[in-house]
């Protein structure tokens, strides 16, 4: 690439970021439009049951060993738990994970597109050793698979 080159490939991307600043102050792109939705009942809900029915309109769930949770058996900090949660059930629709011991059990809520494979990993904050919950919408109904992780030093304050 000669020096000729480099400088128009330079001036190029200066000329498009000035473009997009100038756009951004003048309100023609906003932000907040590629935002998700934060589903503040949901993620406020004071028990397992209230956040189920906020974040998938129900609570009802049937136990199922379709779904694999992998977390560690102990965290050694809790304000950073690897989960990992699939599924091996057709028509997924969503996941939910939820952290039975914390305040507000639910961490995390996944929708899937049709054909998406149901395989999910975050990081959680768990306030003390308790279930990690995953729930998974599939045919309209709720299916969940719970595993116990025990919390060495606490993540939500402790």
């Amino acid at each position: 690439m000669t020096m000729n080159t480099k400088r128009r490939v330079f001036l190029k991307g200066s000329l498009a970021a000035g473009t997009v600043g100038v756009a951004v102050g003048a309100g023609l792109l906003t932000p907040q439009a590629v935002i998700a939705a934060w589903d503040e009942k949901a993620f406020a809900a004071k028990s397992v049951d209230e956040a189920l029915n906020a974040a998938m309109g129900m609570a009802s769930n049937t136990a199922s060993d379709a779904i694999k949770i992998k977390a560690p058996d102990i965290a050694e900090n809790g304000a950073v738990v690897p989960v990992s949660v699939s599924t091996d059930m057709a028509g997924v629709e969503s996941i939910a994970l939820l952290a039975e011991g914390n305040a507000t059990p639910l961490v995390a809520t996944f929708e899937l597109g049709e054909g998406a494979v149901p395989d999910v990993s975050t990081r959680i904050k768990m306030g003390k050793t308790a279930d990690v919950i995953a729930v998974v919408k599939a045919g309209g109904k709720l299916h969940s698979a719970r595993k116990s992780v025990k919390v060495t030093i606490g993540g939500c304050g402790g």
